[in-house]
């Protein structure tokens, strides 16, 4: 395994895309209007918007730097349009026409010619020729002017520092009021035949391919709505994804949207003119229509994820999972989104209608039908308090419902009976939501799949939660396959909670390995950037199982950060043998360990020195302890046996192989690996050279001798955990906080031939002329 958080490109392949290319642009507005883009062509793309309010503004959004690709992926930042001309044939309907006084405006956002801040907004109609819904528009930026009568009120554009076009797209009654409209309005943008020419015309752009790695991408249509589904394929193909695309719909953008007083409610009232379903917008069709068929195009597998949640200021209030005392469920996101309640028939016949019509999208478009139930579950508040008291729950429960404070601790025979009344509801929705989805789908076949939030569902605190929120009817075969997410453990480092956890669903539920699938950890934020190793280590945790199909949540993260994954494949050969070098080199050999320090000497003599390395890379001749004719047939033969250089083994270093100072004896405080927190349970062999911790030069252990290992907790010796892979020690539970974890050992130095040729001479090496065989040190991963 191998992975990249790429800040840039150094080096890598790129293409160049004519500036404007539609793949590029995105939309953005204020709640409650919806818009998408999508390209309809490779010079073309298409907005739809739908407006609830006569003050609703939608942007269509050029940024002169890319801010949303992949680091390897994105456009070159080019802020200079001076002498670059642009055309392309507007059409439009159902917005505001561009001769009308607040037609659409070509907002420029940058900077003057002396560097301050600075708007132009240029009316496209005095750019057009055509007619006010169907015109061709021509712009040269070097002659450009803001303002709406020219030349009276021109006010030349600056054109050398652009940061960003904005294009407005508003409704055709538009008055700034926000008056709402007794029925949305519908309206479409399309731009043709797009064109640049002259400076600046085209932009580098990065062309890379990683090979393929393995792993299926998540996205989330909240998250990308903005952007057009034909730029999210191509990172997701070109940084090595293939298969499955889980796609979560969201819960605040798909839905359509209905008046009741002062507030708009999500909506199943019969689509008008230029809807096509009841239960989603028109933006949000047009969206997902274009990803399922590129997806297919591109031989990705589209996997249609719909969960419990809704955005809380459009959920009505009867529908919403409630805690005892009346509060509603609400999530941590700001704004806040709800909990549909499992019992309330309204709700669900709501949640089914979504579904269906997204199965109707896949199933036009000739795609296979793969549904996802996301995270169905009655909501735990922060407080533990579960919400199983709205009014529809409660009219189910009947007699049988109790108070339950907390969720946490045991539990009495009336309460765990109400959780287990509560699991067979929450069981009964998702199968009447899959035969919902499968009614749809008429002929075409449908692969059901269940996303279940372990952490959560198996809180060890509450030990009674999983008779709510992991019923027995989701047992096998009510889903084809059980989808399984971990993050909080995964941000934890805390493996062993992951190992229990999983076998613990798949014992309960029976879904065996085969049929189970993987999602991997989840970077909130980029400052957590340290967590990606966390995922990456929960990858190879997930292949270790035996797990078919494993996800990396989520796409907008990986462009943020520069994820870059690779599996690292050896062809024919194994990489690593764990077998020893045969002689017993002893004192005969050397040893050479280097750094690589890079040293500029300034013009007056001082020098700056950048180590590159954090450890040493040892080199070993080993060819002056070879002190017979025996020992050289050995060493022959495990040269060939190793095929030259192609594979790494084990070699004890004579001077250096032990945790106590050198050679000594081990014991099992000899080195700090780290302090505990409550909720690590992984911590990496490590070796420290040369004062205290705080201060020393820190060497990672990869390839320690299991016999010999030992491991103390504030000085205890321990029994409570498993070594892994490159020398991590996995604790069954996570030492406690402030606690000291130490380790003893030998150890092995992970070795290969440097080449792939053995030069020995028999009767030479008879007179006393010793072989040079060297060993250099490998890099393992950690």
């Amino acid at each position: 395994m191998g992975f990249w958080l790429a800040e840039k490109r150094i080096g890598q392949q790129s293409s160049f895309i004519q500036r404007f290319d539609p793949r590029f642009w995105t939309i953005n507005f204020p709640r409650p209007m919806m818009a998408s883009v999508v390209t309809t062509a490779a010079n073309a793309l298409r907005v739809d918007a739908v407006f609830y309010n006569s003050d609703d503004l939608a942007g269509l959004i050029w940024e002169s730097e890319d801010r949303l690709d992949h680091p390897l992926l994105a456009y070159e930042t080019e802020r200079d349009y001076a002498q670059l001309q642009w055309e392309f044939h507007w059409r439009s309907s159902g917005i505001m026409p561009l001769d009308a006084i607040n037609g659409p405006t070509l907002t420029i956002e940058g900077r003057d010619a002396a560097g301050n801040p600075k708007s132009w907004y240029v009316r496209l109609w005095n750019y057009a020729s055509g007619t006010p819904t169907d015109a061709r528009i021509s712009i040269e930026f070097s002659k450009i002017d803001g303002g709406f009568l020219l030349p009276g009120e021109a006010d030349p554009v600056f054109p050398e520092d652009i940061d960003r076009l904005f294009i407005s797209i508003i409704p055709p009654d538009y008055d700034g009021q926000g008056t709402r409209y007794a029925t949305p309005k519908i309206g479409w943008v399309e731009m043709s035949a797009i064109r640049t020419d002259g400076r600046g015309a085209v932009l580098e752009i990065g062309d890379i391919m990683v090979p393929e790695n393995g792993l299926s991408m998540a996205t989330a249509y909240d998250d990308s709505f903005n952007q057009t589904p034909e730029r999210l394929l191509r990172m997701t193909r070109a940084l090595g994804y293939r298969g499955a695309i889980n796609h979560y719909l969201g819960m605040s953008h798909y839905f359509r949207l209905e008046t009741l007083g002062d507030g708009l409610y999500v909506s199943l009232s019969a689509p008008q003119a230029g809807e096509e379903f009841a239960a989603i917008n028109q933006p949000a069709a047009v969206w997902h229509r274009d990803l399922v068929a590129r997806a297919e195009t591109m031989g990705f597998s589209v996997i249609l994820s719909l969960s419990y949640e809704l955005f809380d200021a459009h959920c009505w209030n009867d529908w919403k999972q409630r805690a005892e005392n009346g509060d509603p469920a609400l999530t941590g996101w700001q704004p806040p989104s709800t909990l549909l309640s499992p019992a309330n028939g309204n709700a669900m016949n709501y949640l089914q209608a979504v579904a269906r019509a997204f199965t109707a999208i896949a199933r036009d478009a000739g795609a296979g039908i793969r549904f996802q139930v996301g995270e169905p579950w009655w909501w735990i508040m922060p407080d533990k308090r579960i919400c199983l008291y709205d009014a529809a729950a409660s009219a189910v429960f009947g007699a049988n419902a109790v108070s339950i404070a907390s969720i946490d601790g045991p539990k009495t025979a009336a309460q765990n009976a109400m959780l287990d009344q509560a699991g067979a509801i929450l069981a009964q929705s998702t199968a009447d939501l899959l035969d919902a989805v499968k009614a749809e789908a008429g002929a075409t076949p449908v692969e059901s799949l269940l996303l279940a939030y372990l952490p959560t569902i198996l809180d060890e605190e509450a030990p009674e939660a999983r008779r709510a929120n992991l019923p027995i009817g989701w047992a096998s075969p009510a889903f084809d396959i059980l989808q399984l997410e971990d993050y909080d453990w995964v941000i934890a480092g805390d493996r062993s909670a992951t190992r229990r956890g999983i076998a613990l669903a798949a014992d309960q539920l029976g879904y065996p390995v085969e049929r189970q699938q993987y999602f991997t950890g989840f970077v909130l934020q980029a400052a957590d950037r340290f967590i990606w190793s966390n995922m990456v280590q929960a990858v190879e945790d997930a292949r270790a199982r035996g797990t078919p199909g494993i996800f990396v949540w989520a796409l907008p993260q990986v462009a943020r950060d520069g994820f870059t994954y690779f599996q690292e494949k050896d062809d024919d050969v194994n990489a690593f043998d764990d077998v020893r070098f045969p002689i017993a080199i002893g004192q005969g050999a050397s040893v050479s360990p280097g750094f690589s320090t890079n040293i500029v000497t300034t013009i007056s003599g001082h020098e700056k020195r950048n180590s590159d390395w954090a450890d040493a890379r040892l080199e070993f001749d080993v060819g002056p302890g070879v002190r017979s004719e025996e020992e050289l047939r050995i060493l022959i033969a495990f040269f060939r046996a190793r095929r030259g250089a192609a594979k790494a083994f084990r070699f004890r270093d004579p001077y250096d192989h032990s945790s106590r100072d050198m050679v000594g004896e081990p014991a099992p405080t000899d080195q700090h690996l780290g302090k505990g927190d409550g909720q690590q349970t992984a911590f990496k062999l490590v070796k420290n050279y040369g004062g205290p911790v705080e201060e020393a030069q820190q060497r990672r252990i990869t390839r320690p001798d299991p016999d010999t290992l030992e491991i103390a907790i504030d000085g205890q010796l321990e029994s409570n955990w498993s070594l892994g892979p490159a020398g991590m020690i996995a604790f069954d539970t996570p030492p406690a906080e402030d606690s000291d974890i130490t380790a003893g050992f030998l150890f092995d130095v992970p070795v290969r031939f440097a080449s792939d040729q053995l030069h020995v001479n028999h009767a030479t090496f008879l007179a006393g002329d010793i072989p040079e065989v060297l060993l250099l040190e490998v890099r393992e991963p950690s």
